[in-house]
């Protein structure tokens, strides 16, 4: 086969040499400088754009400054903050310069402001949730201690027997009061119709202070208060009367009697409550006088009985002064809290082992008056002051698992029932009351087998014969105390004690 000589061959070709169309380096630089303008404008543009982003946009660690700055001012803000203020001085007299509530005073027509209550701003208690119920609880809406009040016509609690004895005592209290706002101890039948048997059951005169306090507790402890509920206006009656019997030293009503500071710490309880409850702040210096008062009466380091500061104590006065302070303290009046330790001391030493709590010392019973009384109601029959100290401990926030003297307590109480037998001298609606509510906070078989009891103890012995129209609803004062409190007193504390139920929630879970 021939070769091919590579050499021989001819390429013809129209294109021009490499070296006449590569471009120089002098020609390229020649093109980037006409374009030099524009390079120089953008670069410009961009970085202005630059300085206005850094202008705007502050750099990150300005952030972590002002951050650091936030800190030191919430800490300087916890440091600052004022300490709580000190207890007010033990010694009466000195307390009740500390606890002076300067608020603005009453205006002249008393009813004339109440009836300008507006219901547009009603408020059950001066707190929200569940705390003095539901005041806590309340049907209106306080809340805690005041836990679910509202029960009486509403069937919470004891059924449809309870609900309706209820309902029963407060109209029959409703139609007995008086048109100034009292009642009265004494003098009560005067309402009665003339066409039906009039009631019997006089008190005595000198505790229309007190019975008005109990009836007002037995309106309030049913729900309704100065605002709201079907007995507001019998309640406002009765609050703008205790209020015009207040002393400028605080008191509620005279010392005509050996055992006038009764009357006055019911009332002021009642009138806690009342302002409390009821949210009307015009209340809030007569509640507070009221508390002063009480502690101005109580003995230096220890607590109450009828005389003031005379260094004699006893259990049952100092049940109701405690119950006053507690409500006080709830609604936010000022009390002297080491005066409430020193009712826990107190009741320490009048206790012992057996739950037994003492009258004036330990193991002494229930007072009796002179004359026949320890007869007609022996004190055996009952436990009214260990039930005093078995309540007031729950509601000082003691517990039985940390005290084993309230178990004890119950037990002793449990074997004392309520029942009705007037020859047997066991009828004591004060006791009565004491000794449910401690069980009810007691709670188990104590409360199962008590309320058994006080059916038929209190429900059936009410008055529900309405062809007795004068007496339907109220209680015979055939007890311990009814010639003192008569039947207002009776048909007061009986309803206060079937409102156990819904009274007061439960203290100690």
């Amino acid at each position: 086969m021939a070769q091919l000589d590579p050499t021989k061959i001819k390429v013809q070709s129209n294109a021009l040499p490499v070296w006449e169309t590569e471009v120089t380096f002098q020609e390229m630089m020649a093109e980037r400088l006409r374009a030099a303008p524009w390079l120089i404008l953008s670069a410009a543009i961009h970085v202005a754009l630059g300085v206005a982003l850094w202008i705007l946009i502050p750099p990150e660690v300005k952030k972590e400054t002002a951050k650091k700055v936030e800190m030191q001012t919430q800490e300087v803000e916890e440091v600052v903050e004022p300490p709580p203020p000190p207890p007010p001085e033990t010694k009466p007299e000195e307390v009740t310069d500390d606890v002076v509530v300067t608020e603005t005073a009453v205006s002249e027509n008393t009813e004339q402001a109440f009836d300008n209550v507006s219901e547009n701003t009603s408020k059950e208690s001066a707190f929200d949730s569940n705390q003095w119920n539901s005041a806590v609880g309340l049907g209106g809406g306080a809340g805690g201690k005041y836990g679910g009040r509202g029960g009486g016509g509403k069937g919470k609690g004891g059924g449809k027997s309870y609900a309706a004895a209820i309902d029963a005592g407060l109209r029959w209290l409703k139609d007995h009061q008086d048109e100034d706002g009292k009642w009265d101890c004494d003098g009560f039948m005067k309402h009665d119709d003339a066409s039906s048997e009039v009631c019997d059951g006089p008190g005595n005169a000198v505790h229309d202070v007190g019975v008005t306090g109990l009836a007002l507790l037995a309106f309030l402890g049913d729900g309704s208060t100065m605002r709201s509920g079907p007995y507001k206006d019998t309640i406002k009656k009765g609050v703008i009367w205790l209020k015009e019997q207040q002393q400028e030293n605080g008191l509620f009503g005279t010392n005509a009697s050996h055992d006038f500071i009764y009357d006055h710490a019911i009332a002021a309880y009642a009138m806690c409550e009342a302002f409390g409850l009821s949210n009307y702040q015009l209340l809030k210096p007569t509640a507070q006088k009221g508390i002063n008062y009480l502690e101005s009466h109580r003995n230096p380091y220890s607590v109450w009985r009828y005389q003031p500061r005379d260094n004699d104590n006893d259990t049952s006065v100092t049940g109701w002064a405690i119950m006053a302070y507690e409500s006080g303290e709830f609604f936010g009046l000022t009390i002297n809290t080491e005066a409430l330790k020193l009712c826990a001391q107190w009741l320490d030493q009048v206790s012992d082992p057996t739950g037994l709590h003492g009258y004036t010392k330990q193991g002494e019973v229930s007072s009796r008056k002179p004359g026949d009384h320890a007869t007609r109601f022996p004190t055996e029959k009952g436990h009214a002051m260990t039930a005093v100290g078995l309540f007031c401990r729950f509601f000082m926030s003691q517990d039985p698992k940390e005290k084993p003297v309230m178990k004890a307590a119950a037990d002793l109480i449990l074997s004392r029932p309520p029942i009705w037998d007037t020859k047997a001298g066991t009828i004591d609606h004060y006791y009565w009351y004491y000794a449910t509510y401690a069980l009810f906070q007691t709670g188990g078989r104590h409360w199962t087998e008590w309320q058994k009891k006080l059916e038929t103890a209190v429900v059936k012995n009410q008055h529900m014969d309405k062809t007795k129209k004068n007496l339907y609803g109220s209680w015979d004062p055939t007890c311990a105390w009814g010639d003192d409190g008569g039947r207002v007193y009776s048909t007061a504390i009986l309803v206060l004690t079937l409102e156990a139920y819904y009274r007061y929630s439960r203290l100690v879970r």
